[in-house]
């Protein structure tokens, strides 16, 4: 009988000691995991580049409580015709999680601090109307490339989607209604994104990239023109005159070529843009060019701004 109950004690024993490693093993590894990537990913922010220090006019333009919404009137290249349309430029400051790369809802150690913009789109092709807007996100200390770029394309033909993420690569996807585009997966080696020079130009223009380059153009042109994703060596060049300063991206005559204009002193406000390319298709298509011009700016914190009454903040952009 003692034999028996020893025995029964021993399974007992052993049955226990079993649950409470799974227990342990299941929550401390998951704990470890997160803990040792969220180490990996500060160690690799830290090995990029020292952070750049933030000047007081930066911190006192940007952290005020307030998005800086500026509008264009655009002229849109598409399908060999010019287009009539407006643009938005979105620009603000928030925290962001590395890791799974999104908008931080708190504070963390590991948070980057970007300066994110949405940027948008809108012109109508003959009966049917486009809506495109991408979102960048690029760490405010200026020493590593956009931790996220995005972009999303609406018209009456379907949708396209693109994401780009940077982690120990360009890690791209892209989700289209084309047969010929479909659902795509595919890594790139890290250079200059045309995507991030946006964000650059409004934190600190003297550290654009100049000369020849390998850059991956716009998210836009490569979903606008149905191409592969993919670098292109291009020329970068920077002029200033009379207190404006003019970044040129040149892909050559066959490709494309962009100009963006901005302010020479901070903030860097971006006052226009041109884009020279190829619209249309076969051998009519002829070379455009797009061209966004500033309306108008104003900063304003616009998430709070959702009652019928903030409606008239659209005509004093005129939208």
């Amino acid at each position: 009988m003692k034999k028996w109950i020893r025995f029964e004690l021993l399974i007992v024993l052993f049955a226990l000691t079993i649950v409470t490693f799974e227990s342990c093993k299941e929550k401390s590894g998951s704990t470890s995991k997160e803990l040792a990537l969220n180490t990996e990913e500060t160690k690799k922010v830290e090995k990029k580049s020292p952070k750049k220090p933030l000047s007081e006019a930066f911190k006192k333009y940007w952290y005020a409580g307030n998005a800086e919404i500026t509008s264009y009137k655009l002229q849109q290249a598409r399908y060999g015709e010019l287009r009539e349309g407006t643009a938005v430029l979105i620009y603000v400051t928030e925290p962001f999680l590395p890791e799974v790369q999104v908008k931080a809802d708190g504070s963390n150690a590991s948070n980057v601090p970007v300066l994110k913009l949405n940027a948008t789109k809108k012109y109508l092709t003959g009966i049917y109307p486009y809506s495109i807007m991408s979102s960048t996100f690029y760490p405010v200390h200026d020493n590593q490339h956009a931790l996220k770029t995005s972009l999303s394309v609406q018209e009456w033909c379907g949708h396209v989607y693109s994401q780009l993420n940077n982690r120990e690569e360009f890690e791209f996807t892209s989700h289209s209604y084309f047969e010929g585009e479909a659902d795509q997966n595919l890594k790139l080696d890290k250079v200059i994104l045309e995507n991030e020079i946006w964000n650059k130009i409004r934190i600190n223009p003297d550290n654009l990239p100049i000369g020849e380059i390998d850059i991956v153009p716009s998210l836009e042109f490569f979903r606008t023109k149905h191409q592969d994703m993919q670098a292109l060596k291009a020329e970068a060049s920077l002029t200033t005159s009379n207190g404006m300063s003019s970044y040129t991206i040149d892909y050559g005559a066959d490709i494309r070529k962009l100009t963006i204009n901005f302010t020479t002193d901070f903030p860097y406000s971006i006052e226009s843009w041109k884009e020279e390319f190829k619209s249309g298709y076969g051998p009519s298509a002829k070379i455009l060019s797009s061209t966004g011009t500033k309306i108008k700016s104003i900063k304003t914190p616009y998430w709070r701004q959702n009652s019928n009454k903030f409606i008239a903040l659209r005509d004093s952009l005129g939208l």
